[in-house]
């Protein structure tokens, strides 16, 4: 089941936070990132989030989380997580097509590492497609998928 998570709930902020941390050490070995910036993010700063979260529940345990932002028709999924132990069960897909059902936008964007490939291959398997590429100052070589609506 797909849900709103109430982030600025400290008790929800952790559960988020939880899924985070393990997802992103699995995506920071998948790399071969030494630093990898999600993992820096507190739940300090989820509380404090603007962004959308919507959660997938497995049985009763947050599974996965997709985090969004819409600003000027554009949807933008800010970040994708699913917890390690539910790998494989088609939740990161699920988030994303209910992500891109719930407004009205232009076109969607995600960035991702470019050592990301399973993320590359779900983005485009919901129609996103690379449209650039770029090296940030943490080093990490990204690329940037798009959805267009037409």
């Amino acid at each position: 089941m797909i849900t709103q998570l109430k982030n600025a709930v400290p008790s929800v902020a952790e559960q988020i936070y939880n899924v985070f941390q393990c997802a992103y050490k699995i995506e920071a070995l998948l790399i071969k990132a030494e630093h990898f910036p999600p993992l820096s993010r507190t739940q300090h700063a989820i509380v404090r989030s603007n962004a959308l979260f919507y959660g997938f529940y497995y049985e009763s345990t947050l599974a996965g989380v997709i985090e969004i932002t819409v600003k000027n028709k554009c949807l933008s999924i800010e970040s994708l997580t699913v917890h390690p132990r539910y790998f494989k069960k088609g939740i990161a897909g699920k988030l994303i097509a209910h992500a891109l059902t719930l407004y009205t936008y232009n076109k969607a964007i995600v960035e991702t590492a470019v050592a990301n490939t399973p993320a590359i291959n779900l983005y485009k398997k919901h129609g996103f497609s690379e449209y650039k590429q770029w090296l940030p100052a943490h080093g990490i070589l990204k690329t940037a998928m798009q959805f267009e609506v037409h």
